[in-house]
């Protein structure tokens, strides 16, 4: 960095005024504000409040205190607030255009959600309320729970998992559970090539060994080498379904026989249910338990301010194992039942997965898409999402090696690879490229089993005005690499920073600020 009169200015890897092709001043580039770090435009001595200082008192931390100031920065209110702001210019989202980020959804969160989850009677709960207060609160959940096991065709319902790898955790435990029950040690779960990155990470933190089940060449589950491992030592498979290759398991009530006469469970990974929702249940393809990501089929957002959620429905052979407290009506009562009143329906259960039931704001969010959409409008999101990437992938396989094509239509992501590039270009030079074309860049490397893989996942908000510009900026972008234009290395060279070293940023983070030498400050 460099240190002018007006403070500080970044400078670009090879040395020239920031993203820019003139240097200004200030650093800025007309209405692209540039923005220091907020410890370089802070003060520690400044506030934006004026506040009494603390009286001392004795310390109770046993000489575990400060022995100095934490030294976090001052600022005044208006440059706190333009701070953000001009930090919030520079990210991506989902309000600025398409986001075709594959495996991960990234819906448009209408703002009826939004307004439904700012009601003071939900906003404002507060999980230690009796529960006589918030009669109103269990009842949405449990509305909320209702349709998931309708949509599902499952039994029964968990809804305070967190997010999505905590609802795999809470399917798994739930599967140890039953078999403890009937005296059962099975160690091994097998996960496809085709599953979730999270999948094999979760089996292996609930205790159990991992082993990977090959996919075909059209890039579903071998279903001959499934049924080839089964034995009395697998606990469970944890499927994805539709997979991560965008394609449907059209082997799956197979597979889950299969397993079942092995005396194993059947865990699916309901990440990708917003490609089925309305068309397929789950229930009926033999699935003992699923997660659900609140956030991916219904459009709630990622982390929704605060906690996730990943509900898990169950099968009959699952219930009585689910985690507490849940929430059961009782005539015209909702009551929360907690470890002392589970009752024999629930005395497997392994117990529970927070201190509280689950986060309000993303079951409100989630309810409010459900009852403005109804039966026949979810219906048609899957149809429509499965569309979108149908067409993405037609319109782009000629120009893209897209290595499953032939596989027949795809769900809904689509995915492409690299063959084709040009010696020395790949995967991640299209992406830089993209960003250059005013898009985030799709999934990449992902899944393993394709070589410099492209996930692209257009979801069904998306126009064909909207996915007609994504496609030819793609196209653009790919041919470049495809005709080795050096120009591409360099990208992207229009946004707020250049390329980055990436592999030197997760090899040695620079996780610490410290102020500039007094030397080099004066430079």
């Amino acid at each position: 960095m460099t240190i002018n009169q007006s403070g500080w200015r970044p400078e670009a890897p090879n040395g020239d005024a920031a993203a820019g092709d003139a240097a200004t001043f200030t650093g800025n580039r007309a209405l692209m504000l540039e923005e220091a770090l907020i410890f370089e435009i802070g003060d520690p001595g400044r506030t934006g409040v004026d506040i009494p200082a603390a009286p001392k008192v004795a310390s109770r931390l046993g000489g575990l205190e400060r022995s100095a100031p934490i030294g976090l920065p001052g600022l005044s209110e208006p440059e706190t607030v333009r701070h953000y702001t001009r930090l919030s210019r520079q990210n991506y989202a989902i309000d600025l255009g398409l986001f075709p980020l594959g495996s991960c959804t990234m819906k448009h969160n209408p703002r009826l959600n939004e307004k439904m989850a700012r009601l003071p009677g939900f906003a404002d709960i507060h999980p230690l309320q009796p529960t006589d207060t918030v009669q109103g609160a269990f009842e949405l959940i449990h509305l909320v729970g209702e349709w998931l096991c309708t949509l599902t065709g499952m039994p029964a319902v968990a809804m305070s998992p967190k997010a999505g790898a905590h609802g795999e955790l809470c399917g798994l435990l739930a599967i140890r559970s039953a078999l403890e029950a009937r005296g059962d040690a099975r160690r091994v779960v097998l996960v496809p090539e085709s599953a979730h990155g999270t999948n094999p990470a979760t089996a292996a933190f609930c205790g159990y060994a991992v082993e990977n089940i090959p996919a075909t060449a059209e890039g579903r589950v071998d279903l001959e080498a499934l049924k080839a491992r089964l034995g009395p030592d697998v606990a469970a498979v944890m499927i994805t379904n539709p997979n991560t290759c965008g394609l449907f398991e059209p082997d799956m009530i197979a597979i889950s026989e299969a397993v079942h006469a092995a005396g194993g469970l059947v865990y699916c990974d309901g990440a990708n249910f917003n490609a089925i929702v309305g068309r397929v249940r789950p229930g009926d393809l033999g699935i003992d338990a699923m997660h659900i990501n609140l956030h991916k089929t219904f459009s709630t957002p990622h982390g929704g301010g605060g906690p996730g959620a990943g509900p898990v429905v169950f099968s009959e052979a699952l219930a009585p194992f689910a985690p507490l407290p849940f929430v059961e009506k009782d005539g015209d009562h909702y009551v929360l039942v907690e470890e002392e009143t589970a009752g024999e329906h629930h005395a497997g259960s392994f117990g529970r997965m927070v201190a509280f039931h689950g986060q309000m704001g993303m079951f409100t969010r989630a309810a409010a898409y459900m009852l403005s959409h109804g039966a026949d409008g979810l219906r048609q999101v899957a149809e429509d999402a499965v569309l979108n990437a149908n067409y993405v992938l037609r319109s782009l396989e000629k120009t893209i090696d897209a290595p499953f094509a032939f596989s027949g239509p795809c769900m809904h992501e689509a995915i492409f690879s690299d063959a084709g590039f040009a010696t020395g270009f790949s995967t991640i030079d299209v992406a830089k490229g993209l960003i250059d074309e005013g898009f985030h860049p799709m999934t990449m490397y992902f899944p393993l089993v394709v070589h410099g893989a492209m996930l692209i996942e257009p979801t069904e908000t998306e126009s064909k005005a909207a996915l007609d510009q994504f496609i030819g900026a793609l196209r653009s972008v790919v041919e470049r690499a495809k005709a080795g234009d050096a120009a591409l290395k360099a990208a992207p060279v229009h946004a707020p920073r250049r390329r980055l070293d990436e592999t030197a940023a997760a090899r040695k983070p620079v996780l610490t600020w410290r102020p500039a030498e007094p030397a080099l400050a004066a430079e």
